[in-house]
C-alpha cells in the first residue's frame, strides 16, 4: 500500500498504526535514501509497540533496544558489507527473543531476511521536494 506523506510527523503516525498491528517475532526492512525518514518512521513504530524511550539511529551501534508491550531491536546495517556480518552479532538471538526487528539500510542483508519480512520503502515524492512516498509491504493490517 503506498502512502503519501507530507510531514515527519505523519511518517511518524504511519509507523505508529504499524507498530499497533505488528505481532512478535516481525521483521521490518527500510529502504530508502539518507534523510528519507526511516528514524522517524522507526519513533512511530516503537510508539506503536508500546516503546517509551527516546528512539535514535543505531548508526554507530548498529543495533538500539527499546522495551515496550512488544520490545522494539532497531537496526542500523548502513555499515555492514554482507549478512555474514549480521550473524556475527547475534541476528538469529535478537529474531529468537520475541520483539520486532527494524532494520534500516535491509537492502545490504536481503538474503538473511525472511520470507514474511515487511517491506518499507521511503522516497521523496516527485510533486514536491520535503514530502516523501511510503510503500509498506506484508502489513496486511494497514
Amino acid at each position: 500500500m503506498m502512502y503519501l506523506s507530507h510531514s515527519e510527523k505523519e511518517t511518524e503516525q504511519l509507523g505508529e498504526r504499524l507498530g499497533q498491528a505488528l505481532s512478535p517475532g516481525t521483521v521490518v526492512a527500510y529502504t530508502g535514501g539518507l534523510g528519507m525518514g526511516k528514524t522517524a518512521f522507526t519513533r512511530g513504530l516503537a510508539r506503536g509497540l508500546g516503546c517509551t524511550e527516546r528512539v535514535t539511529s543505531p548508526t554507530f551501534t548498529l543495533v538500539n533496544e527499546y522495551p515496550g508491550r512488544i520490545p522494539l531491536f532497531h537496526f542500523d546495517v548502513y555499515r555492514l558489507s554482507s549478512s555474514d556480518a549480521l550473524y556475527d552479532i547475534g541476528w538469529d538471538d535478537y529474531l529468537d527473543r520475541g520483539g520486532v526487528c527494524a532494520v534500516e539500510w535491509s537492502e545490504n542483508i536481503t538474503d538473511a531476511l525472511p520470507a514474511d519480512t515487511v517491506y518499507v520503502r521511503l522516497r521523496r515524492s516527485p510533486t514536491h521536494e520535503n514530502w516523501r512516498e511510503i510503500d509498506v509491504e506484508g502489513a496486511h493490517a494497514l
